[in-house]
């Protein structure tokens, strides 16, 4: 049972399809129609606004007015990682944001990225970022252990926080749809169906939030070296 439930979240055997599994994370370029981008309308409009929402909030976070090339990239983040938990959401698609080889693959070279630009142009505020501000002498030590663990383990809790939920929401809802057919009473498949839906609008909530969370939080990242 366990084997078949996990088995929802394994892409194909075969390397063809291994491949084609895989290039769904980037099938939103080939789905969205052109006009979608030349001609407005309104989800374009919608789109828009979320993107100019999305690019001050994150100029914000990056404490500067000359970081447009910065934000696009965090924007670009978000877009990529809520398009494919949207993906998942859809039957007989593959679920790339529930593996960490998809996650830590975006988040480490984020990561390694702002590691080495704040030490090598900020190497001072780096090391005095790993002991905070009115710290005992005689706990600097430990903070310093304390923080550099913190810091290391970074790209991890990211790409293990959006696999994390990304699996947990689509394990619920296997379990919900391989217990309906199961059931001989209306009242239980009614109620099994209800639930179902109300835990795929959760989950389309837990996709955007989740992709945005990642975004911001490797935008703060990207501040702490400025």
């Amino acid at each position: 049972m366990m084997t078949n439930l996990f088995s929802v979240f394994d892409p194909s055997t075969t390397l063809f399809n291994l491949s084609l599994n895989w290039l769904s994370t980037f099938i939103g370029l080939l789905i969205i129609p052109s006009s979608f981008w030349l001609m407005p309308n309104r989800f374009q409009i919608i789109w828009n606004k979320i993107l100019i929402t999305l690019h001050k909030e994150f100029k914000l976070l990056l404490n500067s007015s000359d970081h447009n090339g910065s934000t696009l990239m965090f924007i670009s983040l978000f877009s990529l990682i809520m398009f494919n938990n949207f993906l998942g959401l859809f039957p007989y698609i593959f679920t790339s944001t529930s593996h960490l080889t998809l996650t830590l693959t975006l988040a480490f070279p984020l990561w390694l990225s702002f590691m080495i630009y704040g030490w090598f142009n900020h190497t001072q505020h780096m090391f005095a970022h790993l002991v905070p501000q009115g710290t005992p002498n005689i706990l600097m030590p430990f903070m310093v252990c304390i923080e550099t663990i913190s810091n290391v383990i970074r790209p991890g809790t990211l790409a293990v926080r959006l696999t994390a939920n990304m699996i947990a929401g689509h394990l619920l809802l296997t379990l919900l749809g391989n217990t309906g057919p199961m059931s001989t009473s209306y009242i239980i498949l009614s109620l099994i169906l209800i639930t179902q839906i109300a835990l795929l609008v959760l989950e389309s909530a837990v996709a955007i939030i989740q992709s945005y969370v990642f975004a911001v939080l490797s935008t703060l990242y990207s501040s702490e070296v400025n």
